[in-house]
């Protein structure tokens, strides 16, 4: 099972507007695990729920349009843990070639602020949007993403693979883009959705307490943004062509999905998040490996 969300037009611009991309240091991990794992040339990376759908094509993360033993490397941003895990892992090993490169990176939802010497009641108050915005987490996602990227981790039968739990990427940004970034997360969209009135009540008072912390009067005072990103990056073996999860770990996965997800006769697919593109997520074509892969807004 999937999800589809980011599809509203208002929640796409939002997404589009304030998501922020990896840094050059991240993506740099990722093409380095690579090229050093890499025993030929790389012509091809195919990268799954790239952003709001700007220069996209679309088809169903798992279901992706390429040959077998096709691509050298294949990305997911903050997308992953929409996907039917297992689906998703299963196609992504049958277009990799031997040697190819997994690369499934997230961050957490609690972002830091820093500005003067007030950054510590700031992330108090910051806290609480994130305590208050908790209970309209979908429950697809369970109660951390960071779970279901490590027990994939750990289920990947691929013998090369690094895991990283944390890598920090700062930011400076102003107030009002932090406010933004927090809005476009599914949690708050959900609550949007459900009590409109409250969703903007808690977001003025949030904004309205962290300029008086801050003594400012206008929402454009920069701060600094931290995010906190996971990830890891795994190599497919060149003597195994089959799906390398174990049946453990599949059960697992399988076990953590049946869980967390809603029930329902028909579940609904995940998609794109703009618009005008209905599809259950996007990939990007990138001739050119040393290309910045994921240098676009991520997907939560």
């Amino acid at each position: 099972m999937a999800v589809r969300l980011f599809e509203g037009e208002e929640h796409a611009k939002s997404y589009w507007k304030y998501r922020i991309s990896p840094s050059e240091e991240l993506i740099g991990k990722v093409l380095q695990f690579h090229t050093r794992n890499k025993h030929s040339a790389s012509d091809l990376a195919v990268d799954v729920g790239c952003g709001s759908g700007q220069g996209t094509l679309e088809s169903p993360a798992e279901d992706l349009p390429f040959p077998d033993v096709s691509v050298d490397l294949v990305t997911a941003m903050s997308a992953f843990h929409w996907f039917d895990h297992s689906r998703f892992l299963q196609e992504a090993d049958r277009v990799l070639k031997p040697h190819g490169s997994l690369a499934l990176l997230n961050y957490t939802m609690d972002i830091q602020l820093s500005y003067g010497d007030c950054s510590e009641t700031l992330n108090q108050i910051c806290n609480e949007f994130y305590a208050a915005l908790h209970p309209f987490r979908h429950p697809y996602l369970g109660s951390s993403s960071f779970i279901l990227y490590k027990k994939t981790f750990e289920s990947l039968q691929y013998p090369v693979k690094e895991w990283h739990d944390t890598f920090w990427v700062r930011k400076t940004v102003p107030l009002s883009g932090y406010m933004g970034m927090v809005q476009s997360f599914s949690a708050f969209q959900a609550l949007l959705k459900k009590d409109p009135e409250e969703a903007r009540r808690l977001s003025l008072n949030i904004e309205q307490r962290l300029m008086t912390a801050m003594d400012v009067t206008s929402p454009e005072t920069e701060v600094i943004m931290e995010v906190k990103y996971f990830y890891f990056l795994a190599q497919k073996p060149a003597n195994d062509l089959k799906f390398a999860v174990s049946h453990q770990g599949a059960a697992l996965l399988q076990s953590y999905g049946n869980t967390c997800a809603q029930k329902s006769d028909k579940p609904k697919q995940r998609g794109v998040p703009t618009a005008q593109q209905r599809a259950d997520t996007s990939w990007h074509l990138i001739t050119d490996i040393a290309a910045k892969v994921m240098h676009r807004p991520p997907i939560k």
